[in-house]
């Protein structure tokens, strides 16, 4: 098994923190711009996308602030993926944190497929 390096990414994001919360926490915001689909059942989310489909488990979630998931496939392994939320104090700009841990050479990759992502939220938002 590869290393796996913890990666942070932030994007300000022209939107409230509860809508920017609700786009990350609920099936139906994460249906809008992170996958085709999502179901949640006892707190393991389904994500369907082109025919595929992952579970990830919610791990812990602070209302207003941040979503922390595991992939099923990482059971057991100290990673996960965290959607936070960051409000500057003095610009009241909003940021959102992902964490993230790619293995260990994916990462440019991975920040390939998590700005991809973002381009989607931000055009879910119209910001």
């Amino acid at each position: 098994m590869s290393e796996r390096q913890k990666v942070e990414i932030e994007f300000l994001l022209k939107t409230s923190p509860k809508i920017l919360y609700n786009m990350i926490s609920t099936p139906s915001g994460l249906s809008d711009w992170f996958a085709d689909n999502v179901n949640v059942r006892d707190e393991v989310f389904t994500f369907f996308w082109d025919g595929s489909e992952e579970k990830a488990k919610l791990l812990s979630k602070t209302k207003d602030q941040a979503v922390k998931f595991q992939w099923d496939y990482d059971e057991g392994e100290d990673v996960y993926f965290e959607f936070r939320i960051k409000i500057d104090a003095m610009t009241r700009e909003v940021a959102l944190i992902i964490t993230d841990f790619p293995d260990e050479g994916d990462e440019e990759s991975n920040r390939s497929l998590w700005e991809s992502q973002l381009e989607d939220l931000k055009r879910v938002l119209g910001a």
